[in-house]
């Protein structure tokens, strides 16, 4: 029986553990040494253990990603369901950026970034994952400016997107540095595309 044909308790267990591994070898040395090898042996597993779980490394690439995205789906979208959680545009931003403060989480889209560039399968995921986290974004903002357009929603909430990781490579410290100036100015952009004003 394949892994994949009904997966126990422990078997999931075990597909997390790899995973885990993966995780550490992405983070730790990159995507061009994300390979099956260099999994098994991060693990401290056989070669042929691994590939009953992952029989290629598309494979592997596939769930490393699902898994990345979907933890940071759940977190956008339990903080963008306003009349759920009574989020507001302060709590909102305060929780988008303190990802920022997460060497680990910057680092691992970073290089589900770089992976996209070089494989298209995991361009598709990550454009997916982003379209959604629009559509969330933009849901938030009709929820707290019902006046807004489904169309001026949509392009607010992907420029508040854009801003938010692209400030996340200077922010985390691996393309440049946070100052109090930069923040404030961040900070205020940011609220003002989360507002609920429309200018014309």
């Amino acid at each position: 029986m394949s892994a994949a044909a009904g997966p126990t308790s422990k078997g999931r267990q075990r597909r997390t553990e790899l995973l885990d591994a993966a995780e550490r070898v992405l983070t730790g040395s990159g995507g061009a040494e994300l390979t099956l090898r260099a999994v098994a042996e991060e693990a401290g597993v056989r070669l042929g253990h691994l590939q009953y779980y992952f029989p290629a490394r598309s494979a592997l690439l596939s769930a490393l990603l699902d898994r990345i995205l979907a933890s940071s789906l759940e977190r956008v979208t339990a903080l963008t369901v306003a009349h759920t959680h009574g989020t507001d545009r302060e709590a909102l931003l305060d929780a988008v950026l303190s990802d920022h403060d997460d060497p680990r989480l910057v680092l691992l889209f970073t290089e589900a970034w770089a992976l996209a560039a070089h494989d298209e399968e995991a361009a598709a995921a990550v454009r997916a994952f982003y379209d959604q986290y629009v559509t969330h974004v933009a849901a938030f903002l009709r929820d707290q400016a019902p006046d807004l357009s489904e169309a001026e929603a949509r392009h607010r909430a992907e420029v508040f997107v854009m801003l938010m990781e692209g400030s996340a490579l200077f922010r985390s410290g691996l393309t440049g540095r946070r100052t109090a100036g930069t923040d404030a100015r961040l900070r205020s952009t940011a609220l003002a595309l989360l507002g609920g004003a429309v200018h014309r």
